[in-house]
């Protein structure tokens, strides 16, 4: 899914960057802008996918779900489960062609909330039942 949306976002880049070369760039450096419209979002494409792949991970453990994530910047969260408030699942339409949903855990941080992306359909709907059934377990208001 991350390559197929890293793809698509290259097209529209590439699009974007050749129209405003051609037309907005004096001839001789027109062709070079083209060039670096096409070649930086296609390289972008190619490497950042296996790169997120490789970051991306969660785990759910008695007392807090861990998550990190980002390519370039790393992000590494814990939030107790004394501290859960909500989890959703979003299955977005290019995630839903895939089969694939997003959990969110929201938390009383100021951070934000957790996202896990990319996980299975089936996994995601254990994963908030499970990670509901914990956090109501756990005693406290989430506060």
């Amino acid at each position: 899914m991350w390559q197929v949306e890293a793809g698509l976002e290259a097209v529209a880049f590439a699009v974007a960057g050749t129209v405003a070369a051609l037309v907005w760039t004096p001839a001789p450096l027109r062709w070079w802008l083209v060039a670096l419209a096409v070649l930086v979002p296609a390289a972008l494409a190619v490497v950042v996918p296996p790169w997120r792949f490789r970051v991306h991970r969660w785990e759910v453990v008695a007392e807090a779900v861990y998550t990190q994530r980002g390519w370039w910047a790393r992000e590494r969260r814990i939030a107790p489960l004394s501290r859960v408030q909500t989890v959703d699942i979003a299955e977005p339409p290019l995630a839903r062609l895939f089969g694939l949903a997003t959990v969110t855990v929201t938390t009383a941080s100021a951070a934000g909330a957790l996202r896990i992306d990319g996980l299975d359909r089936p996994l995601a709907v254990a994963l908030a039942d499970d990670l509901t059934r914990r956090a109501n377990a756990v005693a406290g208001d989430a506060t």
